[in-house]
């Protein structure tokens, strides 16, 4: 028989409502009792797929048989080294590494080949030797100062997040007396490379102190030199690409500030950019405009600016140009460059010594788009274009989104001379994600990422004057992997409003046979992703796991869902606070859509999601539990009701601006409590699709209990309901590529059981 929780009924009473919670004696973590049952649960679980170890280690064979496992990274340059990252046969964790850089003018990073020595390497981190004894290990921090003769970095082995941070010698390769535990990951060099910066957390997980240590001193001696008082905002900080300013970024779910100071005085004061406004989000990113792009004014070449992403009247955003503030900071946002578009989302900007690109969305795609700084005007010309800036020709409008790649004509005193175009980088696919590159700050070229669910990663060197693109390295398949063999395509589905939601399909050819009208001849079994949540958006991506299922025949979807950024920024305000409920109905209208036109059938259909994916899955499993055949639900946010309402809990103040505050609004209580997962199992589940849920004890950001507490009350209702706890990992799994790939096995033989699969041990030949 399965473990049954006791059921010790607690109350809790907000806003007049009274609710019973059976389960919340789960979350006391330290009781014996407690860890007794959750190991018993895995137990269970365990006996009752026993009968797939044989498809979870084909599953596994696979991956690893489809993986280089001995390879490296394409090298990156900084200053007068190559750095990069292998990987070997039979080790879990990478190796960092580096040689030094021959020809000072060679910027074109060297394809290394996997297994062969490379010359004058000096191994920085062999993650292997610091994770030896540990069941877990993370690398938080890895930063090299600028002379190169130190490192930093933080490691966690717990999966709890709270990072041990170091400083390694790297002519000797040993460690120095400086150690620092508790830190926050993303600690970094200043340039003098005598002061460290690092953050550390509050009692609530949250960044809120920045620290300054100067090297061979004693942490005692450290400074804070900024705290941030407010529980909404999370900190991050940093060096620009530029190496002259140091960056401070604060943001809670709807308001941002920033803060810079000049790296050359790392003891000195950081001085505000511009004071945060209620609702009001940017970022900044320092640039140095040549005069071409100064206004006629006597204004001399080579002025500092910073480049400014925000959202004041501008729900998209738009970018601005300002000067740099002096110490009694700025007043505006400065001149517009790229103005706001209803139907494109800027999402960021980086800058180099001779070029900008442009992060951006638009049809639920992300681009790219790049602006030269060292042409006459800075417009991007096709091969053997004239250098006379009167002449020049421009990209042709099929290539270009003027709304979007041609800015408003700036003021006359701004410092932006003339109107901006951008070349945007494509590879011509429907579904594709680009990226454009920005290395070190004087690196002449661009790294252009490519990949899409067919098409394994990809690394381009590309030309800027040119257009010419040269590939450096893909990530290689092996096992004759042939990418013809594969397809992707968009659908669209209709919500209970009448949005228009997107969904991405991927699917190999010969194993699902389409008919006339473009939908599979026999339903086909479906793996229905879905997130939903923070603007964050599922972009084409690949993967070799993911084979292991198409080979079998099944097809892979991602919902769209409100609640993320694939359409801009209303699309992400869709899906939250009042309209959360928007995320659930958009994932169920997807899988009813694929069902209506004939992809799959309900019971053929398993839901997948993780931590707020998983309350998307939750939601949506209470809603229309007969849509689903099966739910995977990892390291699931699906008591969120309950955290909401627990302050002390790690997150909780800074969700509120994402989910609502039941705490103090009785409304976003009555609303969370209508869609909270483990609040509406019904009485009888017992029609319920099979659940399995996994997640892990140490997990900080979706504790252990939520889990927990959904399957035991998913169970006592009847659900078929199975739970597995990783008992030493954090929130995402375990660690090591293998374990990794262990995982991914085991969650994969459970929904090809569901689907129907299960009997089949090896993909047909």
């Amino acid at each position: 028989m399965p473990p049954a929780a006791d059921r010790r009924p607690t109350t809790r009473t907000h806003h007049g409502d009274t609710f019973t919670d059976e389960y919340e004696w789960l979350r006391a973590k330290e009781d014996p009792e407690v860890v007794s049952y959750l190991e018993a649960e895995n137990s269970w679980t365990m006996s009752r797929l026993e009968h797939l170890a044989p498809l979870r280690q084909s599953i596994f064979d696979e991956i690893k048989a489809r993986t280089q496992e001995t390879d490296l990274s394409l090298p990156s340059r900084d200053g007068g080294w190559w750095y990069y990252s292998r990987t070997e046969e039979g080790k879990q964790y990478p190796i960092h590494a580096r040689y030094e850089v021959g020809d000072p003018d060679d910027w074109t990073p060297r394809v290394l080949e996997p297994g062969e020595p490379v010359p004058g390497e000096q191994v920085l981190l062999d993650q292997n030797v610091e994770a030896d004894g540990h069941d877990f290990f993370s690398l938080g921090t890895f930063d090299v100062s600028d002379d190169g003769g130190l490192l930093l970095y933080a490691v966690d082995t717990s999966g709890d997040e709270r990072y041990t941070l170091r400083i390694r010698d790297l002519s000797t390769g040993t460690d120095l007396d400086d150690e620092v535990p508790g830190t926050a990951p993303g600690a970094f060099f200043a340039p003098d490379g005598i002061h460290v910066f690092y953050q550390t957390v509050d009692e609530a997980w949250r960044p809120h102190r920045l620290w300054r240590h100067r090297i061979g001193t004693s942490r005692d001696d450290d400074v804070m030199v900024f705290d941030e008082p407010d529980e909404r905002y999370w900190m991050g900080a940093g060096v620009s690409r530029s190496k002259k300013y140091l960056v401070i970024e604060l943001a809670s779910k709807v308001t941002s500030e920033c803060w810079i100071l000049e790296a050359d005085d790392p003891t000195g004061e950081f001085r505000c950019v511009r004071p945060r406004s209620e609702g009001v989000e940017y970022s900044v990113e320092h640039a140095v405009l040549p005069e071409t792009f100064l206004p006629a004014d006597g204004s001399a070449g080579g002025r500092d600016v910073l480049l400014i992403l925000h959202n004041e009247n501008a729900e998209n955003f738009e970018l601005t140009v300002a000067d740099v503030p002096g110490p009694e900071g700025t007043a505006g946002w400065g001149d517009v460059a790229v103005p706001h578009d209803p139907d494109v989302r800027l999402e960021g900007i980086s800058a180099s010594q001779r070029y900008l690109v442009l992060y951006y969305r638009r049809g639920a795609i992300g681009r790219s788009g790049i602006l030269r700084l060292d042409t006459p005007d800075g417009v991007v010309r096709r091969p053997g274009a004239s250098p006379d800036r009167r002449a020049a020709p421009t990209l042709p409008a099929s290539e270009i989104k003027p709304q979007l790649m041609e800015s408003a004509r700036p003021p006359e005193v701004g410092p932006v001379g003339t109107s901006w175009r951008f070349e945007e980088m494509t590879f011509g696919q429907e579904l594709e994600s680009v990226g454009a590159g920005v290395g070190v700050w004087e690196q002449p070229n661009l790294l252009v990422g490519y990949t899409s669910f067919v098409t394994p990663s990809a690394v381009y060197d590309y030309d800027v004057a040119t257009g010419e693109r040269t590939l450096l390295k893909q990530t290689p398949v092996l096992g004759g992997f042939d990418p013809n063999e594969y397809a992707q395509r968009r659908e669209w589905a209709v919500a209970e409003d009448g949005t228009r939601v997107p969904i991405s399909l991927v699917w190999r050819k010969d194993r699902v046979t389409l008919g006339d009208d473009g939908v599979p001849v026999t339903p086909a079994p479906v793996l229905l992703y879905g997130y939903g949540a923070y603007e964050m958006s599922l972009d084409p991506y690949f993967s070799i796991p993911r084979l292991s299922l198409l080979e079998r025949g099944v097809v892979f979807a991602i919902a769209h869902v409100r609640g993320g950024g694939e359409m801009g920024r209303h699309w992400y305000d869709g899906g939250k606070l009042g309209h959360k409920r928007n995320t659930f109905t958009d994932f169920v209208a997807c899988a009813r859509h694929l069902a209506a036109v004939g992809w799959t059938t309900p019971e053929r259909t398993v839901a997948d999601g993780g931590s707020a994916g998983g309350l998307l899955v939750g939601a949506a499993l209470n809603l229309a539990p007969d849509a689903f055949g099966g739910v995977l639900a990892g390291v699931p946010f699906v008591d969120a009701l309950t955290s909401m309402l627990d302050p002390s809990l790690p997150l909780t103040v800074t969700e509120w601006d994402e989910w609502g505050d039941p705490l103090h609004d009785a409304e976003v209580y009555a609303y969370m409590k209508s869609y909270s997962p483990y609040e509406n199992i019904p009485d009888d589940a017992s029609h319920y699709p099979q659940v399995l849920a996994t997640t892990s004890f140490n997990d900080t950001r979706v504790m252990y209990v939520e889990p927990a507490k959904w399957i035991a009350r998913l169970r006592a209702a009847g659900a078929p309901a199975l739970l597995k706890i990783e008992m030493q990992a954090g929130h995402g799994g375990v660690s090591g590529r293998y374990a990794t790939w262990e995982q991914i096995a085991f969650e994969h033989a459970w929904i090809l059981q569901v689907l129907g699969l299960a009997d089949v041990s090896t993909p047909p030949v």
